[in-house]
Parts: structure tokens; C-alpha cells; sequence
């Protein structure tokens, strides 16, 4: 065993070093990521004695405001400053502004991203060539799948992985010559495939379909399938441009708030930038600087893409009691309170255990990319909220629980059935009252009454938390110089030219443009004036959420509170609502994801014009792609979007939102939540998220250099935000693998953590994502069945798995709830 470990690089050298945890300042080398990874630029004290006391003391000073309330800056780093400012030594204090000066201080960055930029062309054909392709299959396939259930998405770390070995046959292929067409001159074959070329290709595939379809097809697969409404296609075209692309002309203000400042981390980026070094650069690794270990990030990446490829045929497809291995509920499969207590599909899952990552990741992206703090408020918020106060809420009987199951998404009538929204409406799609009056209320689960309530809670958090804990440093940023910059990153991106401001104002103009034409050339009955609010909300939003995306991973969505507005302001327009809440939330998903691929290509060292030209173009050409698809679908898939469908086309996505714009733009959220109505209570959850930043905030400057300062208002009510689909047991085992890898092995292996952890955590998500599209084309599109033994049958014939964990069932023609509503 000795030897194999040797052979293929694990092999433990006796020269290691024991602990390799210490951050000495933080430029320190002793973090090294290998000795490819040059550390250039660390400039001595004694280098730069010309440097004044005065302008010393004045950038620390301008450094320790601008970190004060920084989570991810190591508190012995936050020590220095103190001390440097306190003592006034002159040669610490130099020393400390060349170290932030000349390397991040984030170790999670220095682990990820070289302090100096490789000379290598970005803007070249191969990059486009290979970019549109696969912006062109990607973006396709997106689409068609999305209206099959189960649905699956083709993610960019996928098209990460597919580029690389396209990139190299072009590389070998093509002639290197210099072509002429006209005054343009380009080269077919400009060197080695790069990894800036790398990053622009897959900078179009995050800008066009990185997360899936564009949001707006949902909109209008409702429409044309459930509301039966064709409004053609020029508008589905302004749609999808309009909702896709205003949300770009937005970034142009948050770029330097969001892509400059070097404390705005988006952890998601540094997986990206590992794998870039793993695919492009096969040196071996420094024992004495990785815990011992020698094999090289290329060889480990694939090691684990290929266990993890492997690994998911069993919790996937052999054995899918793995998925929930809640085994407890074997013991009792049909007693309610233990399936309810320990179940994992529609329990709160006090034994948390699985055994499959889509799991552990499915919902909140890999538990090794996000901070640890970020993280452990996460977990807060889960067990306040999911198990201290839901239990006791469920078994009380408030809101009639016993008639539901704990945790779902689902909305009921007061027969404890699916809510039927086509019992309410009128011929013309229209709220009948006297019909709703005659038929039901709607009830939810518990954790989906409560998840309601932290998304208030949530919205009104981010905005005082931002306010209190970085206010004065958005203020600074706005009135600061280009020059004011303390990022190494930055520093070295000034040679390149920056996109023009008004390259960002032409867009944002134009697509204004769309957004009214949209709604006034067409019958959607979303006035201006309630469009310009849903423009208001994004962009008065986009700042505190990207900056908690940035700092944590952590999403911050606005779709429920967009839904609560319009459902106030314009009730009785379920087209309306689907455009406002498509509008105000995406708008600002749109402007965060293009500033976070802004900081891909800051950390890549692509030239941002380059940049500019790769996310617009890229996502232009994927929404004509996508509703192409969406209308050949629509016309050619026999029964496409019925429930029977054979193909299983049940446009399950398009459903759900058509469902929502009957609930929050026909029943309303006045019949809801105001006033004497059944969730009335949960409105108090404005009042705490707007007041709970304010006692961290002064707990924090009571107590300083306490793990107060660490405590987050806006993640611990809204961390949980996709709670319900996903369960307690997604997110308390995302917690325990967040708390292994970056608590337990960053703390005591830095060594490793800081060569391995990203690579490790491309390799699980892409091995997963690959093997899902093998399992869904081979096995589940054929409609094959599964092995039938124990694993998969009697493991899953639980109250939790089956969804009938509920205390009291309705008898035939009995109902629960209030007699008038």
C-alpha cells in the first residue's frame, strides 16, 4: 500500500512540516501553493524606507477602516493592524502596507488566484469559436431540460472541464497562421491553449446559461401552456433580452464596489481558478508545503473526478437508500412523529445522514467553497429557526399543522389536498371570489410558512446590516480615486483598458428600452410605473446582496419579496406578477453573477473590454437560442407540459411559477398575510430583521475582537432561503463538510487546504454533475427501472420518503381550518 501511495503522489514525506497553519502577515510565503506559484512583488521594509512615517500611518489607517468588520480577514492579521497603528513602528507599518500591497490577504485567495499576471492573448478566434459552441449546446440543452421532470442542468464548471480538451485538439490541429480579412489580422492557432482563452470561454458559458435556463422562458411556457396566452415572438425575444441583459447595464455601477475592493472574495470564482491551474499547469507539489503530500493538483483533480463520477452510481441509481439514510424511520417506517423528527425528505432530520453529494451540495453549491462563518450562521439559522422553533410550532397545532407534513413545499386546501388554483379562477383565467370564498384558504407547512418569514426578516436585514458594517465603506468607495486601490489584482489589471463607463450606460439605456417595450407592445398589464419600482427594488438591493455574495457565497434571493409587492400593488394580474417578480429579482441576479465573472477575469488578468464583450455577446446569442428550443418544444413535443406528458415534458418549472402567479397575483398576498388572516403573525418578521443587525452591530463594537463581529443578520434568516424543496438534512450535512474543510483541516492542514481544498471541490461537483447526465441520458430518459431489492424499495417506503408523515388525516368530506375566510 506504501508503495502505490508513493507511486501515485500520496505518499506522506518525512520532511513535512507538522503545522503550517500560522499566517504571519499577510503576504506571508509560508502559504505557498507550490513552488510553480511564484511569490513576486513582497517588498521588504528596508526596500522601501523612503516611504514617510505619515503615509504609512495613513494608508494603515485607511486599510484597518476598510477591514474593521471584514469576516474573512484572519483575526492575526486584524492583530497586526492594531498594533502597527498603536505602536507607530515604522518598519512594521511599512512592512504591512507592502504586504497588502503586494499579495491578497486572504489566504483563500492566495491559495487560488498568482499575484502576478502570465503575458497570453484572451481575445482570440479559438476562444470564441469554442465559446460559442458550447454557449450554443449549453444553453439548448438547459432549455430543453428544463421542461422535463426530472430536470437537469449543465453547469459552466462541466463546460470548464469539456473546454479544456477541445482547447488543446485546436492547439493541435489548426495551421499557426497569420489570416487577413480586410484590416483584421488573426491567428487560427496562437500558441498553447491559455488559461485567459480558458476563462473567456468559460466566462460565456456562467453569463448564458450558468444557472440554468433564462428566467424568463418560465414566464412564458405559463403563459402559452397554462394561461393559454401566445404573444409571439418578438415577445419572448424582449423578454428574455430585456430581463437577461438590464441587469449587465447595472454591473457597470457595481464594479467598483464589488470587483475592485479586494475583500470581496466570491469564493465560487477561486474553484474556477483552481481548476484553471489544475488543468494548465501539471507541476508537482512541494511536500514541505502541502502537509506532506507530492502529487500534483492535475492528477488529484482527476483522481477525485473519477471517484466521485463513479461513487454517484450507487446513491443515484444501485442503492438510493444512501441518498436519506435516515435510519431511524427503517426502524418505524409508519410512526409519524419519528418520521417526522428524523426524516430526511419531509422530516427535520435530527440524525442528519447522506451519503450522496448532490445532497450535501444540491441547493447552496459545495460546503467547501463558502467561509466558515458563513457557514456556522447558516447553521444558526437552521437550528433556531427549523428545529428550536418549528417543532414546538408544528405539535402546538397553530396555523392547524397536524393536518400537514412538517416540511414541504407544497401549498394545501383545507382537505389537506394540493391547493387546486383552477378552482378559483374564472373562463378568462381571472380570482373568482365567490368561488375562492366557497372552496378554501391556503395552507402551508410549517417550514414553509416560517421560510416566508425569514424571507422578510432577510430582506430587511441586508439592507441595516450593510448600512452598519459597510456603509462608511460604500461611501468611501464611491467618492474614491481609480488610484485608491490596495489589491494587488487591481493594481496589475491597470494596464489593461477599462470598459468604458458608457459602454455600460449605451446597454442599460438600451434595454430600459426593451423592459417598456416589453410591457406596453404587449398585453401584460404590468404598468410603468410599478416596472420602474421593480427597477428600483434591484438596484437599491444589488449592492448589500452582492456584497453578501461576494463575502460568504451565500445567495440572497428577492423573489418573494417581489412577489409581496406586487401582489399589494396591482392584485388580480398574475401576468403582471410574473413580470415584476421576473424583473426586480433578476435584474439584481443578473448584475451580481456579470460582477462576479468580472472578478473571474480580474483574477485571470483578462482585459475587462474583452471581458465586456465575451458576458453580452455570449448571453445575446444564448437567449435566441433558448427561445428557439422553447418554441420548437412548445410546437413539436406531443402533449408537452400535461401532467401525462410520456416523455415526461411537465414543464415542471413552468408550473410552479404558474402556480405562484395564481397565489400571489390572484389570491393575493392581502388574503395571506395581512391583518386577520391566517399568517398574519409572520409580518412581525419585518420588524426583527431590521432590528437584530443593530444589536450585532453593537455587540460588535462593544466587543470587538469577539466572535460577535462574525455573527450575520442576513445569513442566519436567510442562509436557509431554499428551505423548503430543501430539507434540514441538506443543510446541516453541507454544515459538517463546511466545518471539516474549512474550520478543522484549514486550521490544522493549511498546507493542504490551500493546495487541494478547491481542486477538491471542482473535482466533486464536476465527477457529480458528468455522472448525473450519464445516469439521466442512458438510463432515466430511457425510462429504465432501477434494481428492485431493499435498498430501493422497502429503505424508501417511509412515511417521510412518501410524504404522508402527518398527524391527523381529513376524513371524506370533512375540512379543517377557520369556517370564514
Amino acid at each position: 500500500m506504501g508503495a502505490f501511495a508513493k507511486r501515485f503522489g500520496f505518499h506522506r514525506s518525512n520532511t513535512a512540516q507538522a503545522n503550517i497553519g500560522t499566517v504571519t502577515s499577510p503576504g506571508s510565503t509560508s502559504n505557498s501553493v507550490g513552488s510553480t506559484e511564484k511569490n513576486r512583488g513582497i517588498t521588504s521594509a528596508h526596500e522601501i524606507t523612503d516611504e514617510t512615517a505619515l503615509e504609512a500611518q495613513e494608508k494603515l489607517k485607511a486599510l484597518k477602516r476598510k477591514h474593521r468588520w471584514d469576516p474573512n480577514l484572519p483575526a492575526d492579521t486584524l492583530e497586526d493592524l492594531d498594533e502597527a497603528t498603536h505602536t507607530h513602528n515604522l518598519q512594521h507599518e511599512v512592512s504591512l502596507v507592502g504586504a497588502f500591497e503586494e499579495n491578497s490577504p486572504y489566504p483563500e485567495v492566495r491559495a487560488a488566484v498568482r499575484n502576478y499576471d502570465e503575458e497570453a492573448p484572451a481575445c482570440t478566434v479559438r476562444a470564441w469559436t469554442i465559446g460559442l459552441i458550447l454557449t450554443t449546446l449549453g444553453s439548448a440543452m438547459n432549455m430543453l431540460f428544463s421542461m422535463r421532470s426530472p430536470s437537469i442542468i449543465i453547469t459552466s464548471l462541466v463546460i470548464q472541464l469539456v473546454a479544456w480538451p477541445i482547447g488543446i485538439a485546436w492547439q493541435i490541429v489548426f495551421p499557426d497562421r497569420q489570416f487577413r480579412l480586410g484590416k483584421l489580422k488573426f491567428n487560427l492557432n496562437p500558441g498553447p491553449f491559455n488559461m485567459k482563452e480558458h476563462t473567456v470561454i468559460v466566462v460565456m458559458a456562467n453569463a448564458s446559461f450558468g444557472a440554468g435556463q433564462a428566467y424568463s422562458t418560465d414566464t412564458i411556457v405559463a403563459q402559452k401552456a397554462f394561461y393559454g396566452q401566445d404573444l409571439g415572438w418578438g415577445f419572448s425575444l424582449m423578454l428574455t433580452l430585456s430581463t437577461q441583459m438590464v441587469g449587465y447595464g447595472l454591473a457597470g455601477v457595481l464594479r467598483r464596489f464589488l470587483v475592485k475592493p479586494a475583500a470581496m472574495i466570491f469564493p465560487f470564482t477561486l474553484v474556477n481558478t483552481s481548476l484553471f491551474y489544475a488543468l494548465h499547469d501539471h507541476s508537482s507539489t512541494d511536500p514541505t508545503k502541502s502537509d506532506g503530500w507530492r502529487i500534483s493538483r492535475y492528477r488529484y483533480f482527476f483522481f477525485v473526478f473519477l471517484g466521485s463520477f463513479v461513487w454517484y452510481w450507487f446513491p443515484g441509481w444501485i442503492a438510493q437508500f444512501l441518498q436519506v439514510f435516515a435510519f431511524v424511520t427503517w426502524i418505524k417506517p409508519n410512526n409519524v412523529v419519528i418520521n417526522q423528527l428524523f426524516g430526511g425528505a419531509t422530516g427535520v432530520s435530527l440524525i442528519p445522514m447522506t451519503f450522496d453529494w448532490t445532497y450535501i451540495s444540491a441547493y447552496i453549491f459545495s460546503p467547501l467553497i463558502p467561509p466558515w462563518h458563513a457557514i456556522a450562521n447558516t447553521l444558526i439559522g437552521l437550528i433556531l429557526f427549523f428545529w428550536c422553533t418549528a417543532i414546538p410550532l408544528h405539535y402546538s397545532g397553530h396555523w392547524w399543522n397536524a393536518y400537514l407534513p412538517m416540511s414541504d413545499s407544497n401549498s394545501y386546501d383545507n382537505t389537506a389536498s394540493i391547493y387546486n388554483v383552477t378552482r378559483i379562477l374564472t373562463p378568462d383565467y381571472l380570482f373568482d371570489e365567490a368561488k375562492y370564498k366557497a372552496y378554501s384558504p391556503l395552507f402551508l407547512s410549517t417550514t414553509f410558512s416560517l421560510a416566508y418569514g425569514l424571507s422578510f426578516a432577510g430582506i430587511a436585514a441586508v439592507i441595516v446590516h450593510t448600512a452598519l458594517f459597510h456603509g462608511r465603506e460604500i461611501y468611501d468607495r464611491a467618492k474614491a480615486s481609480k488610484a485608491d486601490e490596495e489589491d494587488v489584482h487591481t493594481r496589475l489589471m491597470r494596464k489593461y483598458p477599462e470598459a468604458p463607463d458608457w459602454w455600460y450606460g449605451a446597454l442599460l439605456a438600451i434595454m430600459l428600452g426593451f423592459c417598456f417595450g416589453t410591457i406596453y407592445g404587449y398585453e401584460t398589464h404590468l404598468t410603468g410605473w410599478a416596472l420602474v419600482i421593480a427597477l428600483l427594488i434591484a438596484a437599491i438591493w444589488s449592492i448589500p446582496i452582492g456584497m453578501i455574495k461576494a463575502i460568504t457565497n451565500i445567495d440572497i434571493g428577492l423573489n418573494v419579496f417581489t412577489e409581496f409587492i406586487i401582489g399589494y400593488m396591482q392584485p388580480g394580474r398574475p401576468t403582471a406578477m410574473m413580470l415584476f417578480k421576473t424583473y426586480g429579482y433578476i435584474t439584481m441576479t443578473q448584475a451580481v453573477a456579470f460582477t462576479q465573472d468580472l472578478k473571474l477575469g480580474h483574477y485571470m488578468k483578462v482585459p475587462p473590454r474583452t471581458m465586456f464583450m465575451a458576458q453580452t455577446i455570449a448571453t445575446i446569442w444564448s437567449c435566441f437560442v433558448q427561445v428557439g428550443v422553447m418554441n420548437w418544444a412548445l410546437g413539436s413535443i406531443t402533449d408537452i407540459c400535461s401532467r401525462g406528458q410520456t416523455s415526461h415534458f411537465t414543464c415542471p418549472q413552468a408550473r410552479v411559477f404558474f402556480n405562484a402567479s395564481i397565489i400571489w397575483g390572484l389570491i393575493g398576498p392581502g388574503r395571506i398575510f395581512s391583518p386577520g388572516q391566517i399568517y398574519s403573525s409572520l409580518l412581525y418578521f419585518w420588524i426583527v430583521g431590521a432590528f437584530t443587525p443593530v444589536i450585532f452591530y453593537l455587540a460588535a463594537r462593544k466587543w470587538p475582537r469577539s466572535n460577535i463581529r462574525y455573527l450575520s443578520a442576513p445569513i442566519i434568516f436567510s442562509g436557509t432561503g431554499n428551505l423548503p424543496p430543501a430539507t434540514p438534512l441538506n443543510f446541516l450535512t453541507w454544515g459538517a463538510i463546511g466545518w471539516l474543510f474549512n474550520k478543522y483541516i484549514k486550521n490544522r492542514y493549511r498546507g493542504w487546504w490551500m493546495r487541494f481544498n478547491y481542486v477538491t471541490s471542482a473535482g466533486l461537483d464536476i465527477g457529480l454533475a458528468i455522472s448525473t447526465i450519464v445516469v439521466f441520458l442512458t438510463l432515466q430518459l430511457t425510462n429504465q427501472t432501477a434494481p428492485q431489492w431493499w435498498g430501493n424499495v422497502k429503505a424508501l417506503n417511509t412515511s417521510d420518503i412518501q410524504g404522508t408523515a402527518v398527524q391527523k388525516v381529513v376524513g371524506e368530506g370533512e375540512t379543517f381550518g377557520p369556517l370564514t375566510w
